[in-house]
């Protein structure tokens, strides 16, 4: 049977997709701009048969039927990385969060920890070898597309063709449901003028040649309109944003000099607007891996000069980071900041960055404190903080005793919060 018929032959709607899922089952559901909203909502419309769906995935984007309060007892998010989406339903008790290093999460599938009997995917048209790629979004859609027992495909002509390790054959899907819609977009916003400090700061520390990973936000679009005149700058990163494409029109960025990869662009995912989708399609310069590649801190180390730059919610005076809780409430996740940590720190001339506003609540609240508020987690620890980056300044925190640092974190700190933050630390014994 050649591919185009076995196409027709597992093509159905939406409804008929989701018939082959069963109570009991582990459902995984691929996210960000490929998060495959006729499938869920035709899932949804199934809650009466069914109960005891596990739902798992990374990212979810806009509106989750599935994790509405009524549907307690017939589904449950299993998040690996929680959003929006999901937030409320993990923090109210009625779905869970794995903490995991992004890298890490398609050998969750592969080695079987979390064995998969449904993949819910959203990809693009066939090429003519019967193809389908995985778009904006390769993360661990390609382990669960390879590791679970049944895939149901989302397909849509408006999903990207997007190169590198992210193809999956007809062959290998079981339902096929055909759709035409717009991919959610994630516009740029103006940076603030505290983010424009914190970006002038961070360009400052970038060299010509350097390879750079970016997630999205006004801290990330400073940086790339504040390197000035820096020029062979490459891309190793989770996420392709529309700021990393202006430089790339600009020239700034070419990939000329990376040591891993070069003149390519290494991504897991895209998320921004529709240009960024449409200059993705086909475009050779853009290679999407999944997250066991693109994260693994080995691999990332390969690149000289490596540039991470995430991001906190609060920084304590001895170099905790916590990034995906405020106190006990669970926010986001692990994502990749660990990964790149690490691996920017094992490169030659890396240089792992931690970027955030000084201040949080309109300025009220201090985000360098001087104790983690209570059941915060630490994500990055102490041992693996190099650089701390505010509006303030920069601390560089490697090799540093706890006076040294408790100083240099002070001194980046808003001033109206500085005394009080003396104050603790001298109450501890953390400075004289």
């Amino acid at each position: 049977m050649s591919w185009v018929d076995d196409f027709k032959k597992k093509l159905g709607t939406a409804e008929e997709a989701v018939s082959v899922i069963k109570s009991g089952d582990r459902v995984y559901i691929s996210g960000n701009a490929a998060t495959p909203y006729v499938l869920m909502k035709a899932l949804a419309k199934r809650k009466d048969e069914l109960q005891d769906v596990e739902l798992t995935h990374v990212l979810l984007l806009g509106d989750d039927p599935l994790s509405k309060s009524d549907m307690e007892g017939h589904f449950r998010h299993n998040s690996l990385f929680v959003g929006p989406a999901d937030r409320k339903a993990i923090n109210e008790g009625r779905a869970d969060y794995v903490p995991i290093f992004l890298h890490q999460i398609p050998g969750l599938f592969k080695k079987g920890l979390l064995p998969l009997d449904v993949a819910i995917l959203h990809l693009s048209l066939p090429d003519e070898h019967g193809f389908m790629s995985l778009g904006v979004e390769v993360l661990a859609s390609k382990a669960a597309a390879e590791t679970a027992k049944l895939v149901i495909a989302q397909i849509n002509d408006r999903m990207p063709r997007v190169l590198g390790d992210s193809f999956i054959h007809v062959s290998r899907v079981n339902k096929i449901v055909e759709i035409s819609e717009p991919l959610p977009q994630l516009e740029k916003s103006p940076s603030t003028e505290v983010e424009m400090k914190i970006g002038k700061y961070i360009a400052d520390l970038i060299d010509d040649g350097s390879t750079l990973q970016l997630g999205i936000g006004g801290i990330p679009d400073a940086v790339l309109t504040s390197l000035g005149n820096r020029r062979d700058l490459g891309i190793h990163t989770e996420m392709l944003s529309d700021g990393v494409m202006e430089a790339i029109e600009r020239g700034t960025i070419t990939g000329a000099k990376k040591t891993f990869h070069p003149n390519k662009v290494v991504i897991t995912f895209a998320l921004g607007s529709a240009r960024l989708y449409e200059f993705i399609d086909n475009n050779p310069i853009i290679e999407a891996h999944p997250t066991d590649y693109v994260n693994h801190p080995f691999l990332i180390a390969q690149n000289d000069n490596m540039i991470a730059i995430n991001s906190a919610i609060e920084v304590d005076i001895t170099g905790q980071v916590c990034s995906d809780s405020i106190g006990t409430y669970i926010y986001s996740g692990f994502g990749g900041q660990v990964d790149f940590i690490r691996g920017a720190a094992h490169s030659k001339g890396g240089k792992p960055i931690i970027a955030m506003p000084s201040t949080a609540k309109e300025g009220e609240m201090t985000r360098i404190v001087p104790f983690l508020k209570q059941g915060a987690g630490v994500v990055t620890t102490r041992g693996d903080v190099h650089y701390i980056v505010t509006e303030y300044g920069v601390a560089y925190l490697h090799g540093k005793n706890l006076q040294e640092r408790t100083k240099a974190l002070i001194n980046i700190a808003h001033p109206k919060f500085r005394a009080d933050l003396i104050w603790e630390a001298k109450n501890r014994n953390l400075i004289k």
